[in-house]
């Protein structure tokens, strides 16, 4: 029996994060919505590749009715034109999360992009700003010898942070070796220092499925987009495909497609191929986080609730 939202409410006496992980595809929005909707409260994204309004069918950024059913932020908020940092979301989406909490006792937060994820809810190390000579030595790389040099030298430099990252990701790879550069450490040993500590409580609800499962949904997703005009959203975006935002999954295998160097069907075989890629990545990442509570994908919202009834007690995820 689904729990009502006065049923709840009661379990919220401090503060808390209820945040929402697992692979693409795999209903987290859904769930994100649903919560929101049962508790009152509104959303947090932090989906980096929905941050920008030009991408909207590529990021499977939520439809005008889903953000009609519960308030989010941070969704199509800035352009492909803009430069946005992990550490600047930190400080954003913490400030918001005061907002939401100034008059809830409990926010939801959701997306697929773990670092952000985790800036949010762990903190981030006091990382130094980017290096303009080392950006510019690692884009001079990345023109003369190809974007797969750079991952090479990211994995000679810190193969346990490359076994993890996303490796089609150029604004992942180009932080981490500057960093690594700037501090002689890896980027693992720069992530692991203390953290400041959070004045709210998180609750990590990760959404499992079988790896058949989440492929299929993959595959099907990746169809819809299509129908719904990826195809024209990417064309659209041509003469800005060399901003880092669009070096990502679904548009750079149609600029080779319209580059004449791939056929349509392969092109959209490799967003599949790829966006599975990202999934046992965000796989692999998400079962180093502490405390995540795992629900089922196909009775996720039920779940959910019956694990938030239950935390009063248990105290779990905390």
């Amino acid at each position: 029996m689904i729990l009502h939202f006065v049923n709840l409410q009661k379990f919220f006496w401090l503060k808390r994060l209820i945040s929402i992980i697992g692979t693409t595809g795999i209903g987290k929005t859904r769930l994100a919505i649903d919560l929101a909707k049962h508790l009152d409260t509104e959303i947090i994204s932090c989906d980096s590749r929905q941050f920008y309004k030009e991408m909207k069918i590529g990021t499977a950024m939520p439809t005008d009715e889903e953000l009609a059913e519960a308030k989010h932020h941070f969704v199509g908020n800035i352009s492909i034109d803009d430069y946005y940092s992990i550490g600047q979301f930190e400080v954003d989406a913490l400030e918001k999360l005061e907002e939401i909490f100034s008059g809830n006792d409990v926010a939801v937060m959701v997306g697929g992009s773990g670092m952000y994820e985790k800036a949010v809810v762990e903190g981030m190390n006091d990382l130094p700003e980017a290096d303009e000579n080392n950006q510019q030595k690692l884009l001079s790389i990345w023109e003369n010898d190809g974007f797969e040099a750079l991952q090479k030298l990211l994995e000679e430099l810190d193969p346990d942070y490359f076994s993890i990252v996303d490796k089609d990701n150029p604004r992942r790879l180009l932080r981490a070796i500057d960093i690594i550069w700037q501090t002689g450490k890896t980027y693992t040993e720069n992530l692991s220092l203390p953290k400041p500590q959070r004045n709210f409580e998180t609750i990590r609800i990760g959404i499992n499925a079988p790896r058949e499962t989440i492929y299929e949904r993959i595959n099907l997703r990746v169809d819809k987009m299509m129908d719904k005009g990826l195809l024209e959203e990417a064309k659209g975006l041509i003469a800005a495909r060399d901003k880092v935002a669009l070096q990502t999954v679904g548009y750079s295998e149609l600029f080779r497609y319209f580059d004449g160097e791939w056929d349509l069907d392969f092109a959209i075989e490799e967003i599949k191929k790829n966006s599975r890629r990202y999934a046992k990545r965000q796989i692999t990442w998400n079962k180093k986080l502490e405390n995540v509570n795992w629900v089922n994908y196909n009775n996720s919202l039920q779940e959910a609730l019956s694990l938030l009834e239950k935390s009063s007690d248990s105290q779990i995820g905390i």
